[in-house]
């Protein structure tokens, strides 16, 4: 096969910098996988938009079939976004026989897997490691690199927007909203910015990343989901002063066959490589039963970072069309999805709350974790802006969630509890 021709969905920031990546890096390309790769058709949604790269006007269409059903195009590329129309799309093109580069890290999360089964039966491929972290090869790393271990955890910041506003509120002790502003103006957030902040858009990102590690099938539903909206300034105060920084981290782990997989608001040690991954940045962490820890780290977005996991996906598919071996990729789940219930996940927490400042205040709220056996690492008591009130913040030692959960209900009806303020997990110091 001399020649490979491509139809790419979407003309956007990434789109445009898998354009220019294919036409700046084409003799590197075509050194590497042994066949020239020419754009054929491009789908956007106005022909006439001006474009921040030079491209032949003939190769832009606003119809699909133009791409899924055209028998010149051997690769469609999606980097368009959307759920259910670019499902739509795509699955015609698959059964048209034509292998798939995707970004659409949405996408994968609600159909990856039947897309994936799709693909085999057509012996076609789809790639989609740019769907998560950007430039970052982490899906390329376990499936390929580290595919001879046992994974036992990954945790990481995969979003970048919220880390954006984390540092800004970290570094120079600046408010949620003031720095959600800015950040959208930097263009690091949308204008709706609800998937980020909300943590939704790191939940698909671990969605596929835990069904990669743990060879399970996991869904968007089985992750527990908490954003940043409610950090305040004081939390990041408190847990600075012992020895913490929050990030928003999305946590896979699996023990004795159980898994469980969240994103929230994390406290990790101010020295934890994590705690210093700063800005727009992302990084990922992986704990394996051989390689013991390993970090990915990078730009997670953009438009060359992006493209370039794109255009590496998309070199990958040609080589195994030159080989003959496409349709390879999905891989039937080795276990059945088992998940772990409250009483099984086991951390260590961060809670802050608003008491009485009376004599046996303390000993009232000592005597609630104590009937939970729930011990303390970390004890803080300082003066309320409130008269006669205080603050109390405490880091405890491992316990399940379900001691949390039962513990917080028992706090709430001491009449000494004025509130709970915030309460987060510890993670990092094991």
């Amino acid at each position: 096969m001399s020649q490979v021709n491509v139809g790419l969905c979407g003309l956007g920031t990434v789109g445009t910098g898998v354009v220019k990546i294919l036409k700046d890096h084409a003799e590197e390309i075509k050194y590497k996988v042994g066949s020239e790769i020419d754009i054929k058709k491009i789908l956007v949604n106005d022909i006439h938009k001006k474009r921040d790269v030079s491209i032949k006007q003939e190769w832009l269409t606003t119809n699909p079939d133009e791409l899924v059903n055209n028998p010149e195009i051997d690769i469609i590329i999606e980097v368009m976004g959307g759920i259910e129309d670019t499902n739509i799309l795509l699955e015609q093109a698959i059964r048209n026989k034509k292998h798939i580069v995707t970004a659409n890290k949405d996408l994968m999360a609600v159909h990856g897997q039947k897309l994936l089964r799709l693909a085999k039966e057509n012996k076609c491929d789809i790639f989609y490691d740019a769907s998560v972290a950007g430039g970052i090869p982490i899906i390329r790393s376990l499936t390929e690199g580290l595919a001879s271990d046992k994974i036992q955890k990954i945790m990481g910041i995969v979003n970048g927007t919220t880390n954006y506003i984390l540092t800004k509120m970290t570094d120079e002790d600046l408010a949620f909203d003031p720095v959600l502003k800015e950040a959208q103006a930097l263009g690091f957030a949308e204008a709706d910015p609800t998937s980020d902040v909300d943590g939704l858009d790191a939940a698909r990102k671990m969605t596929l990343l835990a069904n990669l590690a743990f060879k399970m099938e996991i869904g968007l539903e089985d992750v527990e989901i908490a954003g940043i909206r409610t950090i305040s300034q004081e939390d990041i105060t408190f847990a600075t002063s012992l020895g913490y920084t929050i990030k928003l981290i999305g946590i896979a782990s699996i023990h004795k066959g159980k898994v469980e997989v969240s994103v929230e608001p994390t406290l990790l040690p101010k020295d934890h490589p994590l705690a210093l991954v700063k800005n727009e940045f992302n990084a990922v962490y992986v704990y394996g039963e051989a390689v013991g820890e390993t970090m990915f780290y990078g730009p997670g977005a953009g438009s060359l970072p992006t493209a370039t996991a794109v255009v590496s996906d998309l070199m990958e598919v040609v080589k195994n069309v030159r080989l003959g071996i496409t349709g390879n990729e999905y891989i039937t789940p080795q276990y059945e999805k088992q998940l772990k219930q409250d009483d099984e996940k086991y951390m260590q927490y961060f809670i802050r709350m608003e008491v009485d400042d009376t004599a046996g205040t303390f000993q009232k709220i000592t005597n609630v974790f104590t009937n939970e056996n729930v011990s303390f690492a970390k004890i803080l008591q300082l003066p309320s802006e409130k008269e006669k009130m205080a603050e109390i913040v405490m880091v405890t030692h491992k316990i399940s969630k379900q001691q949390l959960l039962n513990s917080r209900e028992n706090l709430k009806g001491l009449d000494v509890v004025n509130r709970i303020i915030s309460y987060y997990r510890v993670d990092g110091e094991d």
